[in-house]
């Protein structure tokens, strides 16, 4: 475990050094955002996040027992980790350089408010209320069919008046995918959210290097190579540059159907501005990058 936790902490100082050294000479600006558990957290660190404006980006997916259920790991003590690193990184970095994410499993249903109360207990400033992907560990746990939409939708109600609520009160607290649509239906303004774009985000947008090289066009393309699909995977980091991933015939022809403007059954809708298209994911519950649109409103046979 020391000789990865090593090899990891060289391979991410080796990442952002060339990324700052070849952002400035092109201009760009570069964030940086670190993913993890915070189980492995330390002052060295916390030291080189704050050196390099680094955020940190974790799970959380309520109380404690709620926690350790979804997120298992020996000791049962995932929760304690990860509240632990959260207060940790936030008085080392600052309360606004951390966040955290959650997942809706069955077992979370009925408890919105606690779970949005952890995250008011953490001073964090919103929460991102979203179901499970039919990707990776919510398939090979068979969790992805213990609801469906209504049940989801419920739970989605729910938590956005108790958000409601806490902003009259005084709080402010924001919902994020709420915010993300309404910047979307409302405003001009890019949102940059992978899922909202036509044509999509994915490989244009976003691209994944795994730790064995391969490359995909985000990362619910790994998670589906890791059930032995590689309909998204794109090309290998010893093989391939950026040019001939972004123009490989597999990303240009996902892109190509995903423009919402011209798709059969979309292209007519009201709604059609403020949409995007994911075709991983269409790829994943119907087999098509492009998707039959009217399925889209079926969610394992049921009408919703």
């Amino acid at each position: 475990m020391l000789k990865f936790q090593i090899f990891l902490a060289s391979l991410i100082k080796t990442i952002v050094s060339a990324a700052k050294s070849k952002s400035a000479v092109l201009g760009k600006k570069v964030d940086f955002v670190i993913a993890t558990n915070l189980a492995l957290l330390d002052d060295t660190a916390l030291g080189f996040c704050k050196a390099n404006e680094i955020l940190l980006s974790t799970s959380l997916d309520g109380p404690a027992d709620l926690h350790n259920k979804n997120r298992p790991r020996p000791g049962g003590n995932s929760y304690e980790l990860a509240v632990s690193g959260i207060r940790r990184a936030q008085e080392a970095l600052g309360p606004d350089r951390v966040g955290a994410l959650m997942t809706t499993t069955e077992a979370s249903l009925d408890r919105v408010d606690e779970i949005i109360e952890e995250y008011l207990k953490l001073g964090l400033d919103g929460i991102f209320l979203r179901p499970l992907s039919p990707f990776g560990f919510a398939i090979k746990t068979k969790q992805y069919q213990r609801y469906d939409a209504r049940s989801w939708l419920e739970f989605y109600k729910r938590g956005l008046r108790r958000i409601l609520d806490i902003n009259h009160q005084g709080t402010p607290f924001r919902e994020f995918y709420s915010s993300l649509i309404l910047t979307r239906m409302l405003t001009d303004k890019p949102i940059g959210y992978v899922d909202l774009r036509s044509p999509a985000g994915v490989g244009i947008g976003a691209l994944l290097y795994n730790y064995d090289g391969s490359v995909f066009a985000s990362d619910e393309g790994r998670m589906l190579a890791e059930t032995g699909d590689n309909a998204f995977r794109l090309g290998h980091v010893d093989e391939d540059n950026y040019r001939s991933l972004v123009l490989s015939d597999r990303l240009v022809d996902a892109i190509s159907t995903s423009l919402t403007q011209c798709a059969p059954e979309w292209s007519t809708c009201v709604f059609e501005s403020h949409c995007g298209a994911n075709p991983v994911h269409h790829h994943a519950t119907q087999g098509d990058a492009l998707g039959i649109k009217h399925s889209l409103i079926f969610v394992r046979g049921r009408r919703e």
